[in-house]
Formats: C-alpha cells, sequence, structure tokens
C-alpha cells in the first residue's frame, strides 16, 4: 500500500460498488469492495464480491453495431444511452439483494462508444479530446437509491488530458512496492500499462494504452470460427505466428507515438481488422495462423512499449484483464519478455478479473472526499481535477 491523504487516526471503511464494461462489449463487471483508510495514511481495499452481468443480445448487438460506425439520430441515441444505464443499474440491484447489502456509494465507468484524443491544429494550437460514455449516472441513482459517481473522463479532459486510462491513479494506491519497480498491464479490449518506479510519488507514474488487448482477438474469433473469444487460447495455439506481418503492423502511427496516449475502436475497427487479414491471405495464412500473428501483434505492441517509453526495464509485470487467461498470449508475453517475472495481479490479491471494476470503485470514493483522481503524468493533463460527476437518488 501507498502513504496518500493525511487522515484521522481512526480507521474508516466505506462499502462502495464498482460497475465497469470495456471496449470489447462483453458485459458489466460489477465489484462489491469495502474501502478502507488507515491510520497511517494507507488505503486499503478488500472485495466483497465480484461477478460479470453479460449484456442482453439486443443491447449488445447495438453497441457493437454504433462502435462500428453505425448512425443513430440523436433520439436513438439518448434511448441507447438509457437502456445502458438501465443495465448497470439492473447490474447494481442484483448485486445488493444477492449480498443483501446496499453501498454508500456507486462508481460507474459506464460504456465508451467513441474516444478521440486531443490533437494539435495546423495553426499550432491543441483540439481538446472528447469521449462518451453511455449509462448516465442519474438514472443508475434513480433506479438504485444510491448516490453515483460517472462520467469520469470529462474533467482531465477539460484540462488537456487523454481521459484515459485512468485506473493508474488506483494503481499507484494500492500496488506501489518499496522495492520493487512494476509494470501493471491491463489487456482488455484495448491493452494499457501503469509504471510504478519502486516507492515512487505520484507525478513520477507513467501509464498510457500500448495498443489492441482482445480486441482484434475477439473480432477475429467471431469472424473466422463462429466464437465469441479464443478461449485460453487454444486457437492462436494451433496456428503459426507471421514475424515479418507483425513487424509491418507495428509501424502504424500510434505506436510510434510518445505517451501520454490512448486509443480504442475508433482505430482498431473492423475495417482495421479486414486489412489485416487481407495481409493474412495474401500471406497464405491459415485461419488458425491469423489467430496466432493478431495475438503475437498485441504481445509485441507490449513489449515494444517497454522497451521504447518506460524509464527502465520494470522488475516484474502484473497482468490484469481478459487477456490474463489467454494462455497463449500470457506465455508468449513471458517469453518475449524474458528474464522478467510475468504474473497475473492474483498474485498480489488483487482480482485480474475485476481489477478495472474495482477502480472507480475507489474513484468514486476519491471524488466524494473532494480529492484528485487523475495523474497528468499518465494523461497528460496540466494539473489534477476532481473526476466524475455526482448523482444523487
Amino acid at each position: 500500500m501507498t502513504k496518500y491523504f493525511a487522515m484521522e487516526s481512526t480507521i474508516k471503511t466505506t462499502r462502495a460498488l464498482g460497475l465497469m464494461s470495456g471496449t470489447s462489449i462483453d458485459g458489466i463487471d460489477a465489484a462489491l469492495v469495502d474501502i478502507i483508510e488507515h491510520g497511517d495514511n494507507r488505503l486499503e481495499v478488500q472485495q466483497v464480491v465480484a461477478e460479470t452481468y453479460p449484456y442482453n443480445r439486443r443491447l449488445q448487438e447495438d453497441l457493437h453495431n454504433l462502435c462500428s460506425g453505425g448512425r443513430l439520430t440523436v433520439e436513438q441515441l439518448c434511448d441507447l444511452d438509457d437502456r445502458v444505464a438501465k443495465a448497470f443499474a439492473d447490474t447494481a440491484v442484483a448485486v445488493m439483494e444477492k449480498e443483501a447489502t446496499r453501498p454508500e456509494l456507486i462508481g460507474s465507468h459506464g460504456q465508451t462508444v467513441f474516444h478521440r484524443p486531443p490533437e494539435h491544429t495546423e495553426t499550432g494550437g491543441t483540439r481538446l479530446g472528447y469521449s462518451v460514455q453511455l449509462g448516465r449516472g442519474a438514472v443508475i441513482a434513480k433506479r438504485t437509491g444510491v448516490v453515483v459517481v460517472s462520467d469520469f473522463r470529462k474533467a482531465d479532459i477539460a484540462v488537456g488530458g487523454q481521459g484515459a486510462p485512468l485506473v493508474p491513479m488506483v494503481d499507484w494506491l494500492l500496488l506501489t512496492d518499496p522495492r520493487l519497480t512494476r509494470a501493471c498491464q491491463n489487456i482488455g479490449g484495448i491493452g494499457n500499462v501503469t509504471y510504478l518506479p519502486q516507492n515512487g510519488k505520484h507525478d513520477q507514474v507513467l501509464g498510457f494504452d500500448t495498443g489492441p488487448g482482445n480486441v482484434l482477438i475477439d473480432m477475429a474469433a467471431r469472424l473466422l470460427f463462429n466464437k465469441p473469444h479464443d478461449d485460453g487460447g487454444r486457437l492462436a495455439r494451433g496456428g503459426r505466428i507471421h514475424t515479418p506481418l507483425v513487424e509491418k503492423w507495428l509501424e502504424q502511427e500510434f505506436f510510434k507515438k510518445r505517451p501520454p496516449k490512448s486509443t480504442g475502436r475508433e482505430l482498431y475497427t473492423e475495417e482495421y481488422l479486414q486489412d489485416r487479414i487481407k495481409d493474412c491471405r495474401y500471406a497464405q495464412l491459415s485461419d488458425m495462423d491469423i489467430m496466432a500473428t493478431l495475438t503475437e501483434l498485441t504481445v509485441q505492441s507490449i513489449a515494444h512499449s517497454y522497451r521504447t517509453f518506460l524509464p527502465r526495464r520494470p522488475d516484474e509485470v502484473l497482468v490484469s484483464g481478459g487477456g490474463s487467461h489467454n494462455r497463449q498470449l500470457m506465455n508468449r508475453l513471458q517469453e518475449v519478455l524474458s528474464p522478467l517475472k510475468v504474473t497475473t495481479t492474483e498474485s498480489v490479491g488483487i482480482s485480474a478479473d475485476f481489477k478495472e471494476a474495482a477502480s472507480f470503485a475507489v474513484l468514486g470514493y476519491t471524488r466524494i472526499k473532494e480529492r484528485p483522481g487523475n495523474l497528468p503524468s499518465v494523461t497528460g493533463a496540466s494539473r489534477q481535477v476532481l473526476l466524475g460527476e455526482i448523482s444523487y437518488p
């Protein structure tokens, strides 16, 4: 645990619920946690229960369609926003009823459907970024009767930041080690890393998106094998990696761009995948070869990011997210990053599947306590700000 805010000498426990749906759009992760403030300035998080609640099929299809460039009227977009909010609220109610408990607050990230990082203009200025998360907090608060903190990215973007990644603040609070320099690598739809120097202060933390995580792998599994994802990496393990193609794909501008940087489905679209599959077909790769090569792109993009952008080689890598269950991906990461130790956040007592959901419970807590939640060293924001809008029931 890391020292952070000055607090009273008493220990105070706050029960909070974190809700999160990532770029994979497979469902809502819910993490009910107890946030404990110790008198010696330590913040501790204990997971009470965590579970994933799948989207219903129609809602999932509508979200995939929107993120793939589908067009909606303003009325249709508002309706979709409320449907997502209802799904998040129903998830919260299900957790509350199952555990017979009522959290003091809900931190809801919502469902990202659009993300545009800040851009430099031709006149030498900067165009602020823009990020849209569906699932408005007011609806969740009304349906649950609990205070909700949502729309976390907006405040960071308003002061020039990327608006993402935001989890590095929680990584710093919970996973900074006095002896080890750590890289916390989330592999969700998009991959992102938090670099934690040993015993480092908050302004020494780095973090950025490394590129595709599972997004291309999942889309290819659906397209080529009619499967929602590559379960355990079995499909990729049955193919051969085409290294020249991976090297060619890594020439993409995003991989060369220095942090702060963030990305999403706006870059790694179905059209992008189709172009990569065309490359593979031209090289006469089988469907399993395609899976192996796309998986290797995720592996090599992470390794490239560490070599190119981290100040020094970390002592260990802690992986979280759905990618932590892909054995082919994890084995290749260990091989490529050797002699680094590559493990999951389970090894330090934090759920690899629900780390991000729990993190938004913590970020909701920091907002209620009126403490800044962003790290300018990560997002590029001009200053620290309070993250999230508060909705009262």
